[in-house]
């Protein structure tokens, strides 16, 4: 996935606070990757016999790590350095900016011809630890959306791990995937649907078919990005890394390779082939209104 190196980038729409400090904050939120990352630590550090407790999911989101990020003044370095579509092909920091560049554009056009107001959201940039508006941030709990301060939070350090721990194959794709999940979700919550029913867990819980749709909104972006003025036309490679990313944070591939057996009934995101399916579902058809999970998945 290539930028054109002459498009003009727009660093305002990311919050750069990297090297700050998180506070406690006592509630945890989000809804998109960030809970399968979370439900693998406490796999991998709590919880008897390997099972995750609430009380383990509750430590880990109450850690106390010093003074509130929100206090600390944005960095300019991205205005200084992410400028043009050319450092997005060169520096991984500057390549998610245009990535949310090129989302938010997309669904601003797309919200107008629906006679709708988009609102856009800022992306954060954060280092091991951030308070955010929906409860301590870490890069275990990887990315998410709180629709508490309508903001996509990201440690970068978890597009690393997408490869090393999870197995992607890696790739710029798979990172925007990562981004346009998230951004999905804002679009969700600007529409009223995200949190609108019970969040109940298990393969076909309101959990999974809300993450689907952000899989399948995820999947149209990819299908207009190159209309978005960003980016060059996606390459069959650029879908198969993004498919691949889908699958390695698939519920049940995540379970099998840290829990060691498969539990649906715990699900809160999908399958691997259900998200590879939903993303397929909004790329090929590049039209929002195929994205209903409400019926079957």
């Amino acid at each position: 996935m290539t930028f054109d190196p002459n498009v003009q980038l727009d660093p305002s729409q990311v919050r750069d606070i990297r090297g700050s400090r998180g506070g406690r904050v006592l509630v945890a939120g989000g809804g998109g990757l960030g809970l399968v990352v979370l439900l693998v630590y406490a796999l991998l550090g709590g919880g008897s016999n390997g099972t995750p407790s609430a009380d383990d999911l509750s430590n880990l989101l109450n850690q106390v790590v010093g003074d509130s990020a929100d206090q600390a003044p944005t960095s300019t370095f991205l205005a200084a350095n992410c400028r043009t579509g050319a450092d997005a092909n060169t520096r991984q920091d500057c390549r998610i900016v245009g990535y949310v560049n090129s989302v938010q554009v997309f669904w601003k056009d797309e919200f107008a011809r629906s006679g709708l107001t988009y609102e856009s959201a800022p992306t954060v940039f954060f280092t091991s630890q951030a308070s955010t508006g929906c409860g301590p941030a870490s890069t275990e709990v990887g990315p998410f959306y709180c629709p508490s301060d309508r903001s996509v939070w990201i440690d970068l350090g978890f597009l690393d791990e997408l490869h090393t721990r999870f197995g992607a194959t890696g790739g710029p794709t798979a990172q925007a995937y990562i981004i346009a999940h998230e951004y999905g979700h804002h679009v969700q919550d600007l529409l009223g649907d995200l949190g609108s029913g019970p969040s109940e867990q298990g393969a076909n819980g309101q959990s999974v078919r809300t993450e689907l749709q952000a899989d399948c909104y995820a999947g149209i972006w990819a299908n207009h990005a190159a209309e978005t003025g960003f980016l060059e036309p996606l390459t069959a490679s650029d879908i198969s890394d993004a498919l691949d990313a889908a699958a390695a944070v698939g519920d049940d591939r995540i379970q099998s390779e840290f829990q060691g057996r498969v539990t649906p009934e715990s699900w809160t995101h999908g399958s691997s082939a259900q998200r590879q399916h939903w993303f397929t579902v909004g790329y090929e058809s590049g039209d929002p209104g195929g994205c209903d999970t409400s019926g079957g998945l």
